[in-house]
């Protein structure tokens, strides 16, 4: 187990890339605003368990359901396609099941499982492990952690600085490219089984 600081900008970039916290500004923004508030702190942490535990047992977690990767990653696609239509057609699919929990519910889920910590975060970390050490993944993802912590925190400041209408304008071209982003993982996923 070496640290390596060229490794964790690699890990580090990738993940952003993939996680993209900017771009699920709408995202937050539309969740905070069906449910009143979200919890950055609780968000932050479940993601961040959630990629550390995959790191860690999530091959051997799905092996056990019978689960391949492809399949998860499909899995998770759909939903982020879900999402991509209610932000775009500005339907609800997503209910909130429980009226004085919500914001705490929307935290966890759709924000940090599978926006933040999806099937494309997940299979990526798992692709990682077949490069880099990983004590160099698992500090890529504390680094991430920290930054989608700032993002969330400041999301009501963001959403201040564009206003409601470079939010709804926001919300629609986020929602064309989660489609198109969801629609790509599944193509490519289809291919691979």
């Amino acid at each position: 187990m070496e640290i390596n600081f060229k490794e964790i900008l690699s890990v580090s970039l990738i993940l952003f890339s993939v996680i993209d916290i900017l771009g699920s500004i709408p995202i937050i923004i539309d969740l905070r605003k069906k449910t009143g508030s979200i919890h950055p702190e609780q968000a932050t942490l479940v993601a961040a368990g959630i990629m550390i535990g995959f790191l860690y047992v999530g091959k051997s977690i799905l092996n056990l359901l019978g689960v391949d990767v492809n399949s998860f990653a499909i899995a998770g696609a759909i939903i982020i396609f879900l999402i991509g239509l209610e932000m775009t057609l500005g339907h609800s699919i997503f209910k909130s099941e429980g009226v004085g929990n919500s914001s705490k519910a929307a935290s966890v889920v759709p924000l940090a499982f599978p926006i933040i910590a999806g099937a494309g975060t997940m299979t990526t970390i798992l692709s990682l492990k077949s490069q880099f050490e990983e004590i160099n993944i698992l500090i890529g993802i504390l680094v991430n952690v920290l930054f989608i912590y700032l993002v969330l925190r400041s999301s009501e400041w963001i959403e201040k600085i564009i206003g409601q209408a470079g939010a709804n304008v926001l919300r629609k071209v986020f929602g064309v490219i989660l489609l198109a982003i969801a629609i790509k993982i599944i193509k490519t996923r289809l291919i691979l089984l």
